[in-house]
C-alpha cells in the first residue's frame, strides 16, 4: 500500500510541475515604458487572452532597466526602445538582444519651453536633447533639418555635439536624460524629446514647434521594436505576441489614440 501511495504521489507530482512548465509557456513577461507601450500592450493582451496567453506588462520608466532584465531572464522581451538604440545597447552592455518585429515609429519632436518659436530663439538659447548617444544624434539631426545648426557632412545617426561645425547662434546644447527632459521642459529653451515621454506627459505632436521629416530616415532607423534575447525571436509565444501586436485592433488604436504621434510600421 505505501508502495502504491508513493507512486501515486510522485505521479501527483510530475503532473503538476508539468502543468507548471505549461503554464509558464502561456505567459508572456513584456517590459515597456508607460506611454505608448504600456497602453499599446493593454490591447494585445485582450488578443492573446483569446489564444490562451496571459501577458503580463512590467513599467519602466528609463531605458536601461527593461534591457537589463531582459538580459538577466526577468523578461521574456521588452517594447519601448527603437532598434538603433537596441543596437548600440548591445555593442556599449554587452547584450545579445535581436528585434523580433518592427511595430511602430515615434516620430521626435521640438516643443517650446520658455521660447514660443524657433523664430524668436535669442543667441545662446538653451536647447535640450537626450543625453544617450542614438536619441542625442536623432535630436541634433532635428534640429539641423530646422536650420539651427550644422552638423559635419555624412555623419548622420552617429552625431554628436562635437560634430556641429555651425552654430551661428551659440545655442547652448544641454544634454539631459530622456526621461527628464518633459519635466525640465520650462528651465531651457526648447526642447527635442522622444516621443514616448512627449505622449506620456500631454505633449501633443500636433503643437510641436518642429516634427522629423516623415520622408526622411527615421522610421527605419528609430523603428520600435520588440526586442527578446537572441535565439528567443521565433518561440511560439513570442511571435503570439507579435501577431497581436500586428493585429488590426492595434492598429486601429494607434491611429485613433495618438494622432500621428505613433506611426504603425505594419
Amino acid at each position: 500500500m505505501k508502495k502504491i501511495v508513493a507512486i501515486v504521489l510522485a505521479l501527483t507530482l510530475a503532473l503538476s510541475l508539468a502543468a507548471c512548465g505549461g503554464s509558464d509557456d502561456k505567459i508572456i513577461k513584456v517590459g515597456a515604458t508607460p506611454a505608448p507601450h504600456a497602453e499599446i500592450l493593454e490591447i494585445a493582451k485582450e488578443i492573446l487572452a483569446e489564444e490562451g496567453y496571459t501577458l503580463e506588462i512590467v513599467e519602466f520608466d528609463d531605458y536601461v532597466l527593461p534591457n537589463q532584465s531582459l538580459d538577466e531572464g526577468e523578461l521574456d522581451a521588452n517594447y519601448f526602445q527603437h532598434i538603433t538604440y537596441m543596437n548600440e545597447f548591445n555593442d556599449s552592455r554587452g547584450t545579445n538582444m535581436v528585434s523580433a518585429a518592427g511595430i511602430h515609429y515615434e516620430p521626435f519632436g521640438i516643443y517650446a519651453g520658455k521660447t514660443a518659436s524657433l523664430d524668436a530663439l535669442a543667441d545662446g538659447a538653451q536647447i535640450a536633447i537626450p543625453n544617450d548617444a542614438t536619441n542625442g544624434a536623432r535630436a541634433l539631426l532635428l534640429l539641423e533639418q530646422e536650420g539651427l545648426l550644422t552638423l559635419e557632412e555624412g555623419v548622420g545617426i552617429t552625431a554628436t555635439t562635437d560634430a556641429i561645425v555651425d552654430n551661428p547662434h551659440n545655442y547652448e546644447i544641454v544634454e539631459v536624460n530622456a526621461e527628464l527632459l518633459t519635466t525640465t521642459l520650462q528651465d531651457v529653451d526648447i526642447a527635442v524629446i522622444n516621443g514616448n515621454y512627449a505622449i506620456d506627459a500631454g505633449l501633443k505632436v500636433s503643437e510641436a514647434l518642429a516634427v522629423e521629416a516623415a520622408d526622411g530616415d527615421a522610421a527605419e532607423a528609430y523603428a520600435n521594436v520588440i526586442a527578446v534575447n537572441s535565439g528567443e525571436e521565433n518561440s511560439e509565444k513570442i511571435q503570439a505576441l507579435v501577431t497581436a501586436l500586428k493585429s488590426e485592433q492595434v492598429k486601429t488604436f494607434i491611429q485613433e489614440t495618438y494622432e500621428g504621434a505613433v506611426v504603425p510600421l505594419f
